[in-house]
C-alpha cells in the first residue's frame, strides 16, 4: 500500500482526534496519508485518485458520504465506528488501533455492495423537460412529501411497464445496504448485503399498492411526481432537492460499487443485525 486517506465526521471532536492518531500510525508505516473532514466532499474527491484505502471515521452517515466521494474510483473503505448503530462500519476505535498495521500490510478481504444511480428530469417553467441531473447513492433514493403533511401521487413504471400510481407519503427505492435503513423502518424486508436486487417500497400508502417489491438488478424504475404542493428528492438522506409536479426520475443500479475492507467473516452480518436491531428497538 502506497497511499491512504481518512475522511472523518466533521462535527465529532473524537473523530478528528482519532483521524490524527491513525494518520500518524499510517505515516510511520511509510504510507503516504491525507485527511479531510466529511463536510468537504469536493476537496476529498480531488484527493481520491491514486489512493489505495480510505478510512471512514464516524458512523454510517460518514460512510455514505465516503461512498459517494470515491465514485468512480474503486477504492476500498474501512469503516471505523464512533456513531450509535454502525450497520456498515467494521471496527471500533480500539480495534482500528490494533488491526491497522495488518490491514496496511494486506490483511482482510473486500466486500462489494451495489449502489443506485438516479437521474432527475425536472420540468422547467415553460413546461419542457430540462437537462437531467445524475446522483449516486449507497442506501436509497426517496421521493417524498415536503413540509405539508399531505400525500403525493407517484406513478411507478418498471422497465417501461406501468406498475401503479402510489397515493402516499412517498416511495423508497433502496439497495441491500439501504434495506436496513429507512425502508426497514417502514416495514420493508432485509436483503443480504451482497444482493444486487432493488427494493421498491411505498411510504404510508393510502388506498394503493402497499407491498414492497424486490426487483432484479437490471430493473429500471421510473417515478413521476404529481402534486399541488412541494415534494422532495432525497439521496441517502444527505442530498435533498425540491421536486415539483411533472418532475420525473429514473433509478437503476449504478455502474459503480462501494467496496469495503472487512476483517469479520461474511456471516457475521447476521449476528450484527440481531444486535443492532435489538438496540434500535430499545
Amino acid at each position: 500500500m502506497k497511499r491512504a486517506g481518512i475522511i472523518h465526521h466533521h462535527k465529532l471532536d473524537a473523530a478528528k482526534a482519532l483521524a490524527g492518531e491513525l494518520a500518524g500510525a499510517i505515516s510511520a508505516a511509510n504510507v503516504e496519508v491525507w485527511s479531510c473532514p466529511s463536510s468537504e466532499e469536493d476537496r476529498a474527491r480531488a484527493l481520491v485518485p491514486g489512493t489505495d484505502l480510505i478510512l471512514s471515521i464516524g458512523g454510517d452517515g460518514t460512510i455514505l458520504r465516503t461512498a459517494r466521494v470515491v465514485v468512480p474510483w474503486p477504492v476500498p473503505i474501512l469503516g471505523i465506528n464512533l456513531g450509535k448503530l454502525g450497520f456498515m462500519t467494521e471496527l471500533s476505535a480500539a480495534e482500528a488501533r490494533q488491526k491497522l498495521p495488518g490491514l496496511l500490510a494486506g490483511e482482510g478481504w473486500i466486500e462489494e455492495r451495489a449502489m443506485l444511480q438516479v437521474e432527475l428530469f425536472p420540468i422547467t417553467e415553460a413546461g419542457a423537460e430540462g437537462p437531467p441531473r445524475t446522483f449516486h447513492g449507497l442506501n436509497d433514493v426517496v421521493v417524498g412529501r415536503g413540509a405539508v403533511a399531505r400525500v403525493i401521487y407517484v406513478e411507478a413504471i418498471i422497465d417501461d411497464e406501468r406498475l401503479t400510481t402510489y397515493k402516499s407519503d412517498g416511495v423508497i427505492v433502496a439497495t441491500a445496504t439501504g434495506s436496513t435503513g429507512y425502508s426497514l423502518a417502514t416495514g420493508g424486508p432485509i436483503l443480504y448485503p451482497q444482493s444486487e436486487d432493488i427494493l421498491l417500497r411505498p411510504i404510508s400508502p393510502h388506498l394503493s399498492l402497499a407491498h414492497a417489491l424486490v426487483l432484479p438488478p437490471i430493473a429500471v424504475v421510473e417515478l413521476g411526481v404529481s402534486t399541488d404542493h412541494q415534494a422532495m428528492l432525497s439521496v441517502d438522506g444527505q442530498i435533498d432537492l425540491a421536486l415539483h409536479s411533472g418532475d420525473r426520475l429514473k433509478v437503476r443500479r449504478s455502474p459503480h460499487q462501494a467496496r469495503f475492507l472487512r476483517t469479520q467473516p461474511p456471516a457475521s452480518f447476521y449476528r450484527m443485525l440481531t444486535q443492532r436491531v435489538a438496540i434500535k428497538q430499545f
